[in-house]
């Protein structure tokens, strides 16, 4: 289909971008590389009056060392996150989830930022931003404001980016010490969303697991740190029996849906197998 009749903007800087939405009101959408916005205004599910394309922005673009972080530019590529040295280097969770999500043509226009703000449920990058405990920096017309990831996502398909704001790039920090990593992502099909997922982050200290960060994708309307399971890994032996022993409680303070793909109760026996395999991947076992 077509969609209804809209105005274009195209800015080339933040402060455009910001000016654009404002003159747009309340009936605007922002378009980063279009992969969720563009199929939805074609069947007329969203028909916004005004389109403000963030493609010309070249700061939204890029990775930079920032110290004790790497910074990502909200409108960089799923592409160029795979072919950064940086997140190879310090963020390699976020290219292995990265690197699962849909084609490699889907990739290469969809940004990193845009799969965030969109916060599917079943997308990849959510649960891995918490388990990094990344931070997001938001603009709009008082500035500019940080929040963390585990008050980014408030709901289904719905972040703090409050209206007349821009998520304009990610911190994530450096990770000291011991650290592995594991995304493990369920899907019936290649190239298909999560059915379930789990991003697990581990850190190995005299043979115990001193710390364990776990993002769990699909199992609520927002993703979520398993908790249960962080805490009873914490000061565990790094052994198949304790790892096995903590992610049999993956499932508690979960509310996955019932759809075509799973029932919840599958989906809450699936996050404890996905949980199992990916600790024990990043705990090296």
């Amino acid at each position: 289909m077509i969609p209804a009749p809209f105005a274009y903007a195209r800015p080339t800087t933040v402060e455009e971008a910001l000016q654009a939405i404002a003159d747009g009101g309340e009936d605007v959408k922002v378009l980063a590389g279009g992969q969720s916005l563009i199929p939805v205004m074609r069947l007329r599910l969203a028909a916004p009056g005004t389109v403000v394309d963030l493609g010309k922005v070249d700061g939204l673009r890029g990775v930079r060392d920032d110290g004790d972080a790497i910074v990502i530019g909200a409108m960089t590529t799923h592409s160029d996150v795979l072919a950064d040295p940086l997140i190879a280097e310090h963020a390699p969770l976020i290219a292995e989830a990265t690197g699962t999500v849909a084609d490699r043509q889907v990739r290469h226009r969809g940004t990193f930022g845009g799969a965030l703000v969109h916060a599917d449920p079943a997308g990849d990058l959510p649960a891995v931003a918490l388990a990094l405990d990344a931070q997001f920096v938001i603009a709009g017309p008082s500035g500019r404001r940080t929040v963390p990831a585990s008050e980014f996502f408030v709901d289904y398909l719905t972040t703090a980016v409050e209206e007349g704001e821009l998520l304009v790039e990610v911190r994530v920090p450096k990770l000291t010490g011991q650290w592995g990593m594991r995304y493990e992502k369920f899907n019936r099909v290649a190239q298909a969303w999560s059915i379930v997922a789990v991003a697990a982050a581990v850190r190995r200290e005299d043979g115990h697991i001193a710390e364990a960060r776990i993002g769990l994708t699909n199992m609520g309307p927002t993703p979520l740190r398993a908790r249960a399971v962080e805490e009873a890994l914490a000061g565990a032996e790094a052994t198949a029996e304790a790892v096995g022993a903590a992610a049999a409680r993956a499932a508690e303070g979960t509310d996955p849906s019932s759809d075509l793909n799973a029932q919840a109760d599958y989906r809450q026996h699936l996050v404890t197998v996905l949980t199992r395999r990916a600790v024990s991947t990043a705990a090296g076992l």
